[in-house]
């Protein structure tokens, strides 16, 4: 989970198209968590203490305004309507890295991801984006191979991963779904070398590219079992002790070390 937070935080003040290189600032004064934090922690929530996921992404949304949400997910914030709204974008998948930690069995992991997707994002699209990004961790977690990874991962869902960063950075332009994001972020963990390197090809792909980099971070955590305490230390100081306590209440709870 706490790899999508650093990426969130680090690809925050890159949105659109201000990188395009993998020779960025990590951190900057105005570096900040957006939604893909906020609901993130809203799910390890829930998996911690039960609340129902519409309830707590629904009072975490509330609770931390203004980070970014997209339209219809404000909409859904302001109503006091808990029915999820046919999306399919990459907000069920920003979120879902919380799962792919919690949980020791393939088939457990897949049911709570569609779970947590579907009290908004209960297009087919926004489950099988959260169920990728979510089993891509799980197996990361087992010892598998990057090539096994690919391989479930285009069986089962259908996603293109043969292409590279560098060959998608060439045309890429902005897109919110989950299918122009969700496999973008597994190929940036596919091309990496250690977390950084995934954290920067993600940022450079420009377009949504903190959601992007959520994603991929948290694959890279799961896969490379460590984070540079630099990006720990930044992300601990932008959450700040009340949202910090619950990233290590997960942590230990789930036995998940990051260093």
């Amino acid at each position: 989970m706490l790899g999508a937070i650093v990426g969130d935080i680090i690809g925050s003040v890159y949105e659109g198209s201000k990188a395009r290189n993998t020779n960025f600032k990590l951190f900057t004064p105005y570096s900040h968590f957006t939604d893909d934090t906020v609901l993130t922690l809203a799910t390890a929530d829930t998996l911690l203490h039960g609340t129902p996921y519409p309830e707590n992404y629904k009072m975490y949304g509330r609770n931390f305004p203004n980070r970014g949400y997209g339209g219809r997910f404000k909409e859904w914030l302001a109503s006091d309507d808990l029915a999820p709204y046919q999306s399919y974008g990459n907000g069920s998948a920003m979120r879902v890295s919380p799962v792919g930690f919690a949980f020791d069995k393939l088939y457990e992991v897949l049911a709570e991801a569609k779970e947590s997707a579907s009290a908004t994002h209960d297009h087919p699209e926004g489950i099988k984006g959260a169920e990728a990004i979510a089993s891509a961790i799980f197996l990361a977690r087992q010892g598998k191979t990057k090539e096994e990874i690919r391989t479930y991962i285009q069986d089962s869902f259908g996603y293109d991963l043969q292409r590279t960063i560098a060959k998608i950075r060439l045309t890429y332009t902005f897109d919110a779904s989950c299918q122009g994001t969700v496999p973008e972020a597994i190929i940036a963990f596919l091309d990496s070398h250690n977390f950084e390197s995934c954290i920067r090809l993600a940022v450079s792909l420009g377009g949504d590219v903190d959601t992007i980099a959520a994603m991929a971070g948290s694959i890279a955590q799961a896969f490379y079992g460590t984070i540079p305490y630099d990006m720990v230390y930044f992300a601990q100081y932008k959450l700040g002790k009340q949202l910090w306590e619950l990233v290590e209440e997960f942590n230990e709870t789930y036995n998940i070390k990051v260093d």
